[in-house]
């Protein structure tokens, strides 16, 4: 027992552990809850968009002189509104829009990387750097972690009814246009948020695999949200412990944890709907 209780506590001995462990939370939550939305939505795409398009907003604030977080979110917003403005002006679907947009825009930032030679590390752009999180990069991640999940709070109701279905939203009066713009520039300020501890490339599971993992599993929305937030939570912990015990990055294990789960509801969703199918036969 008293071996169990060292395995527990030791990773916590440490400084740059608990830092770790702190940002890891404070991006998760708001980006479990938005993940819900998402894949109600069917925007999980434009996460996976506008997370690759921050790439070119980060390398030209860091050549102008400006705090990175102010290029990424433009570039992400930008991407949002581009694929927004493209997909209702021209016959080519959604889709399709937000995959040209999104790898045309990473493909923008790879170049401006490669050409200006900076000292950014472009490893932690797109993987994090969760252990060399430092207090003010927390206290930031925490001020736009509060804007966001005051966002949800305040708009939860408006939002749900706009994810299930916007034109009864529309017809109930709801702006419809602002919930929509509202709620992404609530992703591209968490995706912004999410640089420092999981990076471009793994915040795109933080905004997809809590919800896909709530929506095989749960039958409420409300269960779908407990589920979401639990699963991000509980992919946390496991992540950075084991990536402390077994020497790895603590970003990609509690993606992989995140994975883990995936698979496990859709097993469970599986063997419900054929013990249902079978109830159903008599």
């Amino acid at each position: 027992m008293d071996g169990l209780i060292e395995l527990l506590i030791d990773p916590f001995r440490f400084a740059y552990m608990q830092k770790a462990f702190l940002i890891t939370f404070l991006v998760s939550l708001p980006m479990a809850a938005m993940s819900s939305l998402m894949v109600l939505k069917g925007w999980s795409l434009m996460g996976d968009a506008m997370a690759h398009a921050v790439l070119p907003g980060v390398v030209m604030a860091f050549v102008a002189g400006l705090p990175l977080a102010v290029g990424a979110f433009a570039a992400g917003l930008f991407c949002a509104v581009a694929t927004g403005w493209l997909s209702a002006n021209s016959r080519v679907k959604e889709d399709t829009v937000m995959g040209i947009v999104f790898s045309g825009m990473f493909g923008l930032g790879i170049v401006l990387h490669v050409s200006v030679r900076s000292s950014l590390h472009l490893d932690h752009i797109l993987f994090g750097d969760m252990l060399g999180v430092s207090w003010d990069d927390i206290s930031t991640t925490a001020v736009l972690a509060v804007l966001c999940g005051g966002f949800l709070i305040v708009k939860w109701r408006d939002l749900v009814a706009q994810a299930f279905d916007g034109l009864h939203a529309r017809a109930i009066g709801l702006k419809t246009g602002w919930l929509h713009y509202g709620l992404l520039t609530a992703i591209a300020l968490m995706i912004v948020a999410s640089l420092k501890a999981v990076g471009i490339i793994l915040s795109i599971a933080l905004l997809v695999a809590p919800g896909a993992i709530a929506f095989l599993v749960a039958r409420t929305f409300a269960g779908m949200l407990t589920i979401s937030v639990g699963s991000v939570s509980l992919s946390a912990l496991i992540g950075i412990f084991a990536s402390y015990h077994i020497d790895s990055e603590p970003a990609p294990t509690m993606v992989l944890a995140l994975t883990g789960f995936f698979i496990l509801a859709l097993v469970v969703g599986q063997v419900r709907d054929y013990r249902v199918r079978r109830v159903a036969r008599g």
